[in-house]
């Protein structure tokens, strides 16, 4: 039963890093069509991480929150004021954008590092809910995107189940947040850091281009 519960977690953390990736891939793509300034500009799947034997596939962006919560910083983005596109794969290799517009400056600020205070907490977190499991994290430094952007890394093991590598990417334009997830079955060394980067900077940069 434990190892069943596990799977579906490990399920909804690896779609959940699928949307991450989605976010990314809309990093790539050239001046967004910024007609519609009211919503921001989302990463496109030829922005994501490449994958090297499948293409990138991606939902419409939808207002509000994922259905499936976010893995790493559940409970703690706002539905107000949000949207989101989720990416995927032929394989197991998902991502996901999620974007907060609040109402000021600070308020982005403030969410923008309870956000990044959630993933670097993550592996800690999830030890506790599966004890039987080892989880760690990486933080890869920071970005010069805007009004900046970090990057993460968590990956979580389980007995008798795939390991999990996920990437996130937080970054913030004024008042506008952006969060990119990205996640596979696999360890740090199968991770597109460097692709992601990119994917993060983009993601943020194309919130509002004019």
């Amino acid at each position: 039963m434990h190892n069943h519960n596990h799977k579906r977690f490990r399920r909804a953390a690896a779609l959940g890093a699928a949307a991450a990736a989605a976010a990314l891939a809309v990093v790539g793509a050239g001046p967004a069509q910024a007609s519609v300034q009211s919503v921001p500009a989302h990463l496109v799947p030829k922005e994501l991480p490449p994958h090297p034997a499948s293409d990138w596939y991606a939902s419409d962006v939808t207002k509000g929150l994922p259905e499936t919560p976010p893995f790493c910083v559940e409970n703690t983005l706002p539905s107000a004021g949000a949207t989101h596109r989720t990416f995927w794969t032929e394989y197991d290799t998902g991502a996901a954008q999620i974007v907060v517009r609040t109402g000021t400056v600070d308020a982005a600020r403030k969410l923008a590092a309870a956000a990044e205070k959630k993933i670097r907490n993550c592996a800690a977190d999830w030890e506790r809910q599966f004890p039987q499991g080892t989880a760690s994290w990486r933080d890869y430094g920071a970005l010069q995107a805007e009004d900046g952007a970090h990057v993460y890394g968590v990956h979580t093991s389980y007995p008798d189940s795939e390991p999990g590598i996920h990437l996130f990417g937080v970054g913030r334009d004024g008042r506008t947040v952006t969060i990119v997830r990205w996640g596979e079955m696999g360890g740090y060394d199968q991770a597109p850091l460097a692709d992601f980067r990119r994917t993060t900077t983009t993601a943020v940069v194309k919130l509002y281009q004019e």
